[in-house]
């Protein structure tokens, strides 16, 4: 059965991995492989379908962003679990949330999240501005309702004004879609240029020796099958465990991934491929949080995906060229939110059952 599995995993990989480099390739070929698998970060903000990017829709987005009021509890805000002092996540196994409840999964990174071809480790929200509105309404995280967003936003006339200059015409700008049509123009203004775009680019200076050689394995050994694209991951499901099944402790088996969103079979446990970009900073690994050294994460991918043990010397390679895909962070300006009024909606910590 495992070399059933081995085989079906070469299929897959056999449609990226097609062209075998040389012992000892030059930067220049490694590059010219490399394009046809993966392409370097835009030097502009991208634009993201059904929503104009503006300057006014950035600002609003990020004050939305930062505000705690926009959860039940005024405690918990998009950067609670989303810090971008610390990789675009909070660094907890799951995160903490209304109620100091406990999350069912790792909180991904928001940092390049405008590239992944859906959002949540199982795919549940199409884009950004769908995933914006999920963490607001579940219990476990914001526990607020829309129409308490919408009331707390009208409460505040700066809010008011700041929403009429995002959403120009509109009879009545301060709505729940567009809360997250703001947080997600916000979002797509976190894009972190690593020393691989600048390879990528032509720069055979960008990575290190031992990178290179990295990237080459991550390439040859057929991992850039499902991290690849622009966010070196992100763009496709795939089954945790494709060769060998990992054990409960890194795949719980009350979690079924995608299966929770499909309803079918073929997609138990399956998940969406992790983007990795800067991997090296949001620790700890995979959708249960199970595991914090990076080292060992790719130990636990070769075994599971690939049906190989990688050597300690090929595990060192490839985690020097995911070191390489830490990218530089946008500086971002905190803002200074909107006063609260008398009208605005008290705070509340009940935990519904």
């Amino acid at each position: 059965m495992k070399s059933l599995l081995t085989s079906m995993a070469a299929l897959l990989f056999a449609g990226v991995a097609t062209v075998a480099l040389a012992a000892d390739p030059t930067p220049a070929e490694v590059r010219e492989f490399a394009l046809d698998i993966f392409r370097p970060l835009p030097s502009t903000v991208p634009a993201v379908k059904d929503n104009p990017i503006t300057p006014a829709k950035i600002s609003l987005g990020k004050a939305l962003f930062f505000d705690p009021r926009m959860s039940a509890s005024g405690v918990f805000s998009c950067y609670s679990c989303h810090n971008l002092t610390t990789g675009g996540d909070d660094n907890l196994e799951t995160s903490i949330g209304h109620g100091w409840q406990k999350g069912p999964r790792n909180a991904p990174t928001v940092f390049n999240a405008v590239f992944n071809t859906a959002q949540f480790w199982d795919g549940r929200a199409d884009d950004l501005k769908a995933q914006a509105k999920g963490p607001v309404q579940a219990g476990v995280e914001m526990a607020n309702t829309p129409d308490n967003v919408v009331a707390t936003l009208k409460s505040m006339p700066q809010y008011i004004e700041w929403f009429e200059a995002a959403f120009p015409g509109e009879d009545d700008p301060v709505t729940f879609d567009n809360f997250a049509m703001a947080i997600e123009a916000f979002e797509a203004t976190l894009i972190t240029p690593a020393p691989f775009d600048s390879f990528l680019n032509g720069d055979d200076a960008a990575l290190s020796e031992e990178a290179l050689a990295g990237l080459n394995l991550f390439m040859d050994k057929g991992c850039a099958s499902c991290h690849n694209g622009i966010n070196v991951g992100g763009e496709g499901y795939y089954p945790f465990g494709l060769v060998e099944k990992p054990g409960a402790d890194v795949l719980p088996e009350n979690d079924m991934g995608r299966f929770a969103v499909t309803e079918t079979a073929d997609d138990s446990y399956v998940f969406r491929a992790g983007p990795l970009r800067n991997i090296a900073l949001t620790a700890p690994y995979f959708h249960s949080g199970k595991v914090w050294d990076l080292k060992q994460a790719v130990e636990i991918m070769a075994v599971s995906q690939l049906g190989e043990e990688v050597t300690d010397d090929e595990a060192n390679k490839i985690v020097a060229f995911l070191d390489s895909l830490t990218g530089r962070a946008p500086e971002v300006t905190l803002p200074i939110l909107p006063a609260e009024t008398d009208s605005t909606p008290r705070p509340s910590a009940q935990v519904v059952q």
